[in-house]
């Protein structure tokens, strides 16, 4: 990576953290991009070469999920299952960063319940996140899958996936072991997808 690379990861990376510390003490609806730019450190007109919206300062990594899935099907080995794909998908994606089990996690949650304009984003992203995962799952196994049974797999997979991980970050309890939020979240998630798993 590139020194402006690295330093263009930096501001993108503070406006998160700013956004997640203003949205967290004075609400998200009372919170202004203005805001979010000037402690992050840059101007308000700045902010939107690394973010299209407020909302999607919650889903940072939205983008990078769906690169992990999509390498993890160009990967795969010849006698690996299409759910055992996405499941080790899932698995390196919680390995590689904690956008799915930490604090922003926490908060996304929260407020995709709460804020409508929240809500509308993450079923968007959601959507074309499966649409992505699907065509290329489809396309990697053409003997197996067609465009709908390829689709109700990832749904299934990504419904899984959210139901468990909405459930674990809604105690706060649970919030502060990370590591046993991940191992819950993959444990559960091949739960739901063993009818699509092979039998040992």
């Amino acid at each position: 990576m590139s020194l402006r690379d690295r330093k263009r990861a930096r501001t993108r990376q503070a406006l998160v953290d700013a956004a997640v510390d203003l949205f967290g003490r004075q609400g998200y609806e009372a919170t202004t991009i203005a805001e979010i730019a000037a402690a992050a450190d840059i101007g308000t007109r700045t902010f939107f070469s690394y973010f299209p919206s407020k909302e999607d300062l919650l889903f940072p990594e939205a983008d990078r999920r769906v690169r992990v899935a999509v390498d993890a099907i160009a990967g795969r080995s010849p006698d690996e299952e299409p759910a055992e794909v996405l499941l080790r998908a899932l698995r390196q994606a919680n390995d590689e960063s904690g956008d799915m089990t930490g604090p922003l996690a926490a908060l996304r949650i929260r407020l995709t319940m709460e804020v409508p304009a929240v809500r509308g984003r993450a079923l968007q992203l959601q959507w074309e996140s499966q649409r992505e995962i699907a065509r290329h799952l489809a396309a990697a196994y053409p003997d197996r899958l067609d465009e709908v049974s390829a689709a109700a797999l990832v749904g299934a997979f990504v419904g899984a996936a959210t139901a468990a991980l909405t459930t674990l970050l809604e105690d706060p309890r649970r919030r502060t072991d990370p590591a046993a939020i991940r191992a819950s979240l993959q444990q559960a998630t091949e739960v739901a997808l063993r009818p699509w798993t092979p039998r040992p």
